[in-house]
């Protein structure tokens, strides 16, 4: 990956990771709710926190986020499990030597100048890029059906590159998806809770009590919004990043692929014009070899 993306990457994770985590310190210090009395920590040395305090501080803020987002705190977990995942992922297969090499280029073009069809295809087996894979399935093709026209070979090389494009594509796409449905489940939490707290007031009388308590259930209620578009959003921005990046390298594979496929349609031609010449030559000779006796 190049710098620049992994920088930012580290701060979409950074924004993934170090918000909640922040939500959870200062639910678990008391900072979260108005009033709230700062737990006082003694130490035997100042400016201290003492590692079975920092835990348990810990433990009941992770605890008190589970309780108010209810049901929808494990699988907004998965999601943003699944989202690291696939950046990951991406970060390391979109790139250029997984689609298009000049190593893999320069020996192709090499070997099919030489028609060394059978050793462009051993390279092709063992380099694992999406040019190598259409190409493989075009010399397949060839090499297994002698009697097929170029137009016939170039049909089955489009189609393989249309897939491999549509794989690429496809990658990047569950991140889009994921940038969709996390700020949904995050509604959907909201949209429960705030079911929860309208029953309870249809069922008791309205006072400045219920008031609070209304207003800490939507409170409540709210976390679930924010779980969700604190995933959806950096999946969104990765997404955004890595699909110009896919674009571009599609772009690469069809123009690799199109420059292999004028090499070979050039090949096709030369081999085409020789065994023309020879059969015209075989046919003069034959000719003359009758034309003699005759005489």
């Amino acid at each position: 990956m190049r710098p620049k993306n992994v920088l930012l990457t580290l701060s979409v994770l950074w924004l993934m990771l170090g918000l909640p985590l922040a939500s959870l310190q200062a639910q678990s210090t008391g900072g979260g709710q108005p009033g709230a009395a700062a737990p006082v920590i003694t130490s035997s040395a100042p400016g201290t926190i003492p590692p079975g305090a920092q835990a348990s501080a810990l433990d009941g803020g992770i605890g008190n986020i589970k309780h108010k987002m209810g049901l929808l705190f494990y699988p907004m977990v998965v999601l943003s499990l699944f989202t690291l995942a696939l950046i990951f992922f991406n970060g390391f297969t979109i790139r250029q030597n997984a689609v298009v090499s000049d190593a893999f280029m320069n020996s192709a073009d090499a070997l099919i100048r030489k028609q060394d069809y059978l050793g462009l295809l051993a390279v092709c087996n063992r380099r694992n890029e999406c040019v190598a894979r259409v190409t493989a399935k075009a010399l397949d093709f060839a090499t297994k059906n002698p009697t097929a026209s170029f137009d016939e070979v170039r049909e089955v090389t489009e189609a393989e590159g249309s897939r491999q494009a549509s794989l690429i594509l496809q990658r990047i796409s569950y991140l889009g998806d994921v940038g969709s449905i996390a700020p949904m489940m995050g509604l959907l939490g909201t949209v429960f809770g705030l079911i929860t707290s309208f029953n309870q007031i249809s069922h008791t009388q309205f006072a400045g009590s219920q008031a609070v308590g209304v207003a800490t259930g939507v409170y409540e209620a709210l976390f679930c919004t924010a779980a969700g578009l604190i995933i959806g959003i950096p999946a969104l921005m990765i997404y955004a990043m890595l699909r110009g990046k896919a674009q571009r390298l599609v772009s690469e594979l069809e123009s690799a692929s199109t420059h292999l496929m004028a090499l070979l349609s050039a090949q096709y031609k030369r081999a085409a014009r020789a065994a023309a010449s020879r059969s015209a030559a075989a046919s003069a000779g034959h000719g003359a070899h009758t034309e003699i006796p005759a005489l």
